[in-house]
């Protein structure tokens, strides 16, 4: 149940809500999805199990709603994207980059992975999440395609995945995190220095 005051969420419950999100993505990062727990996102947020509850929440749904709110992508909004199909690419490679080094995100993200393939509803989750993020960068790579800036056999999927797997496998498999001036050599290495 939301309390509200005519169409306002009571301010009470956006904090509630916003300290339990947070919360969720830290417990997430500390104990894996295996550990993860109502009671344990409960206590790091300084709330009772009920409100989780009274929000709406399960397990998945919990970390789904917070993966979704606190990891907004600068390009989402298409009227706030450069017009330049190539300097959004930069954009969206940067932002993902930038979440890598140091975010909840990317916090939590071995969990996810890990989490991921022992439970088959979090799988769900988490390859239904990547494909809707991934989709951004497709799109603006599907763009440089179509108005001929990239070769005929272009494939904005491959490219995509290329891109977005070189800034995980620094993270995941690395000790060093893809930086910030790393992202324009790696788009050049990808989608060729003529692009540009």
């Amino acid at each position: 149940m939301v309390s509200r005051q005519g169409d306002r969420v009571d301010p009470r419950v956006r904090r509630s809500r916003e300290r339990v999100l947070t919360a969720a993505l830290a417990e997430l990062a500390d104990k894996g999805y295996g550990g993860f727990t109502i009671d344990g996102v409960a206590t790091r947020a300084g709330v009772a199990r009920s409100t989780i509850y009274r929000l709406g929440h399960d397990r998945l749904s919990l970390v789904a709603e917070a993966m979704e709110v606190l990891n907004v992508q600068p390009t989402a909004d298409p009227a706030d994207r450069p017009g330049d199909p190539y300097e959004q690419v930069l954009a969206i490679v940067t932002h993902l980059a930038d979440a890598m080094r140091g975010s909840p995100m990317s916090d939590c993200l071995p969990a996810l992975v890990d989490g991921a393939e022992r439970d088959a509803g979090l799988r769900r989750l988490h390859h239904a999440y990547t494909t809707d993020r991934r989709a951004t960068l497709v799109a603006a790579l599907t763009q440089l395609r179509d108005a001929g800036r990239t070769p005929p056999t272009f494939a904005p999927d491959l490219a995509a995945e290329a891109l977005a797997g070189a800034v995980f496998y620094r993270r995941l498999m690395t000790p060093t995190r893809l930086g910030s001036r790393e992202v324009g050599p790696l788009v050049a290495t990808v989608l060729g220095p003529a692009v540009a």
